[in-house]
């Protein structure tokens, strides 16, 4: 297919495509929301796979700079190569780290692609790594609940259930790199859902109907947002690439979600 797109001419707007990161500003109401979070504002950066595209970090910082978040979560796929030695992966998850503002931290997953090796790499940078535990994050006598998984596409294992189950009661939030399990937080009494993994389709029909959408289920959930039960959803188109450095109707993303508490 890379040929195809040489051979063709359309192999250098796809790349152009790839390297065009959207920044988007998303607002969602909870009747269930602490007041102290209320306007509470979470940048989601999900899927640079560093290691695919020269240019895409440059591209993904540009689009960091100036956004001011009280949280950042990451849900994984930092590279692409599962054996990209640590001396080639931390780096620019290192220049990430600095270039994003979010007064409390930094919480991340990991993904299909990336090597349990990073884990303590990434705590080293204070990147607080998620594996099948929650975290509670705390103001005002209030406080939400953020549960991380492991990767649950290629690495699915009973662990990441249990997790989602049997986590502190409260407002919670499921950090899982796919959608896939999203029926699982649903029944947990999760409020939101947030994932990667798809890049959106990367590669899209005209409208952005992905022609391949990496979901052995849920495949409803392939971007943008969703509901399941009484569950919202989001799944990021991902800031990167995999496997092809193009993208085709479909636009890399940083999305800065906006909780808001709604009068029940």
């Amino acid at each position: 297919f890379s040929w195809f797109l040489k051979i063709f001419g359309f192999y250098g707007a796809g790349v152009r495509n790839a390297l065009d990161i959207q920044s988007k500003e998303i607002e969602l109401s909870f009747a269930g929301l602490p007041r102290a979070f209320d306007g509470y504002r979470i940048l989601h950066v999900s899927d640079p796979h560093f290691d695919t595209l020269a240019g895409i970090e440059a591209a993904l910082l540009r689009r960091l700079d100036n956004i001011d978040a009280d949280l950042c979560v990451l849900t994984g796929d930092y590279m692409h190569r599962l054996d990209c030695p640590l001396d080639e992966s931390i780096p620019p998850m290192r220049r990430m780290t600095a270039a994003i503002s979010a007064r409390d931290g930094i919480v991340a997953t990991l993904g299909n692609h990336d090597n349990a090796g990073m884990a303590a790499p990434l705590e080293d940078l204070g990147i607080r790594v998620l594996v099948n535990e929650s975290l509670a994050i705390e103001r005002g006598g209030d406080r939400i609940v953020l549960t991380g998984t492991d990767d649950v596409h290629w690495f699915h294992t009973d662990e990441a259930e249990k997790a989602l189950a049997e986590a502190p009661r409260g407002f919670k939030i499921a950090l899982v790199h796919s959608p896939e399990i999203a029926h699982v937080a649903a029944r947990a009494g999760y409020a939101l859902y947030l994932s990667g993994h798809t890049h959106g389709g990367q590669i899209c029909l005209p409208g952005g109907r992905p022609v391949v959408s990496k979901l052995a289920n849920n495949r409803a959930f392939v971007s943008g947002l969703w509901r399941c039960g009484g569950m919202i959803g989001f799944t990021n188109s991902g800031a990167g690439v995999s496997y092809l450095p193009v993208r085709f109707n479909s636009r890399g993303e940083v999305a800065l979600i906006v909780l808001k508490r709604r009068a029940s």
